[in-house]
Order: C-alpha cells, then sequence, then structure tokens
C-alpha cells in the first residue's frame, strides 16, 4: 500500500499538536499539596486564636489528599515497573535488542481532533475528522494493523507476552474464515475496527454502496464480536465526500489514516524528514512471507527498534480519542 494524499510539506506535520493533560502527579504537584498542608496551620493575622477544630479539619484532608495522591503514584509506579520487567523478559525472548519503553499514562482530557489540512472534503465540519497524527507533546507513537489476511498465532502470542497495544481495522472478507483469531485479540483488549466488507476503492463506488460497505461491517463486527466500532479506514486511505457522509451515517466517529507504514525491512515516511512525531500513527498489514521479505513477528522486531530506538512508546490509540 502507498501512502497517499500527500499534499502538505515540511512545515505541517505539526500543525496542531496540542499541549494535553500528562495525567501523572509529578514533583511539583506533590509539593503543591504538600504546601497546601502547611499553609492550613498559617492564620490570616488579628486578634482571635484560629478556630482548633476548623483547623484539625482542614489539616486532616490535606493529609488524606496527600495519602491518596502517594498511594495512587505508588501503585502506578508499581505497576509501571511490573510490565516494565515483564518486557525485558519478553524482549529478550522475540529477539528485540531493547524492551518496548512504557507508555505514559492516559490523558484524563482527551485531545480535540481535527481533519488533518490537505484532507477535508466539503461540509466536512460536520463528517467524521481525517487525521494521521493525534495532537499530543508526549513522545508515543500508535501501531495500527490492516485487513486481516495472515492470521499468525506466533503474532499474538508476541504482543500479549510485549503488552504491546494496537488497533485493529478488519476487512470481512479476508476474516471471516477464522473469526476465532480475532476473538483472541480482542480478549487481549485490541479495538476491532471497520476496514469495509471488501476492501473496495471506494470514491469509485457510488454513496449507496459505500453505505452497504461500511455500514455492512459495522453490523458483521458488532453481529460476531459483540461491539460496533466507532473507528474507520478506508481501503488504500482513499475516500470522497460520499465516503464520510456514509460513514458517519453508520455510527464512525474518526478517520484515523497514517503517518508511517511499517514493513519487516523498512519503513515508509509520509513527511519529508522521514521521522517519527509525537502523537503518529503507524499503518502495517495482517500479512506474512507470501507478500513481505518476513512475518509479522518480523515486522514488529523491526517496527519497534525503529521506535524504542528514537525514545518513543507505542500507546492505545483509543485512549487518545
Amino acid at each position: 500500500m502507498q501512502l497517499v494524499r500527500q499534499t502538505e510539506h515540511k512545515t505541517q506535520h505539526g500543525h496542531r499538536v496540542a499541549a494535553v493533560a500528562r495525567g501523572r502527579l509529578g514533583a511539583a504537584a506533590m509539593a503543591a499539596l504538600l504546601l497546601a498542608a502547611l499553609g492550613t496551620g498559617c492564620g490570616a493575622g488579628g486578634s482571635e486564636a484560629p478556630d482548633k477544630a476548623a483547623k484539625a479539619k482542614a489539616a486532616a484532608g490535606a493529609a488524606g489528599e496527600q495519602a491518596g495522591a502517594a498511594g495512587a503514584l505508588g501503585t502506578y509506579a508499581e505497576k509501571l515497573k511490573a510490565l516494565q520487567q515483564a518486557r525485558i523478559v519478553a524482549a529478550k525472548k522475540w529477539g528485540l535488542l531493547k524492551p518496548p519503553l512504557v507508555a505514559p499514562q492516559a490523558p484524563k482530557e482527551k485531545p480535540e481532533i481535527s481533519t488533518r489540512d490537505g484532507f477535508e472534503v466539503e461540509g466536512q465540519d460536520e463528517l467524521p475528522p481525517v487525521f494521521t497524527t493525534v495532537p499530543t507533546e508526549e513522545k508515543v507513537v500508535f501501531l495500527t494493523i490492516d485487513d486481516g489476511a495472515e492470521k499468525d498465532p506466533e503474532f499474538l502470542k508476541m504482543m500479549q507476552e510485549l503488552k504491546l497495544p494496537y488497533t485493529a481495522f478488519l476487512s470481512d472478507y479476508l476474516v471471516r474464515d477464522n473469526y476465532p483469531y480475532f476473538k483472541e485479540m480482542q480478549a487481549a483488549g485490541v479495538s476491532l475496527n471497520n476496514h469495509t466488507l471488501n476492501h473496495r476503492y471506494m470514491p469509485a463506488l457510488s454513496y449507496e454502496k459505500q453505505r452497504q460497505e461500511i455500514c455492512g461491517q459495522q453490523d458483521t463486527i458488532e453481529k460476531t464480536f459483540g461491539k460496533r466500532p466507532t473507528l474507520f479506514r478506508p481501503p488504500y486511505g482513499n475516500y470522497n465526500e460520499d465516503t464520510l457522509r456514509a460513514a458517519k451515517s453508520c455510527g464512525i466517529k474518526a478517520v484515523p489514516l497514517w503517518n508511517e507504514e511499517a514493513f519487516p525491512n523498512r519503513m515508509d515516511w509520509r513527511e519529508w524528514d522521514k521521522d517519527l512525531h509525537p502523537g503518529d500513527i503507524i499503518l502495517t498489514h495482517f500479512r506474512g512471507k507470501e507478500d513481505w521479505k518476513g512475518s509479522m513477528t518480523d515486522m514488529i522486531r523491526h517496527v519497534m527498534k525503529t521506535v524504542t530506538d528514537k525514545g518513543y512508546a507505542v500507546a492505545r490509540l483509543e485512549d487518545y480519542l
């Protein structure tokens, strides 16, 4: 698959990067809590002594907040430690030179997603946004895998043991011969999303035909896997106004495309600088040695080397949408 709709140039890959809530309580926040606790013992002046009961209540409340924050930090730190230890062991097993970095906590406030400049259609403001990068300042990227042709059990084991999040976009004509494979994937926490029933080139179809492809896959995923998707990726990344109108009518909320495409032996880049950026979406496919110079596990080894060497962690896309 080639990267498509590359209408932008040097300055545009970061055009909507915005600050988002970190979701972590750092040293500064802990210091602020401590100061607040200390401040409850300071009167505003005057001739009367502060009310002892009020003072005690305020101090107890501040101490409770501080203890709760410390407890939350301790729990998160323990989880991070356990996750990283598991990844170190799994990385050695699966031939990764470095364990994957642990992604930060998901933002409490989701970033505002809007359509990338140059990717709009007429009436875009009323349609699902089309984007290649999620606005964030965190050094995270998102791994997405399309279609469903290859059903490699080793890939499932690898991703579960490395505890790497990813998002699947499925086409039913490739998936229907082995639904249990994707049910196992879903049981491990992977979100299964819409890539149409038959992987047709959407702009060549009428509105009604496009709607059949998208809504039909919505119905199939809901019936087979129990959950109706809200994310849609058009085959080949190609779409028109009818595509997005049809997608919206079928319950689609967002249309993630991609900024990089991963293979077992290389990365293809959309941007001029051929580099990762915070919030980039990476595309790859359910493919094997019949199509690639390697397996899906080879592809993960290569993409994770690229991502980790550049100081990025893989995060869960749905946590940011």
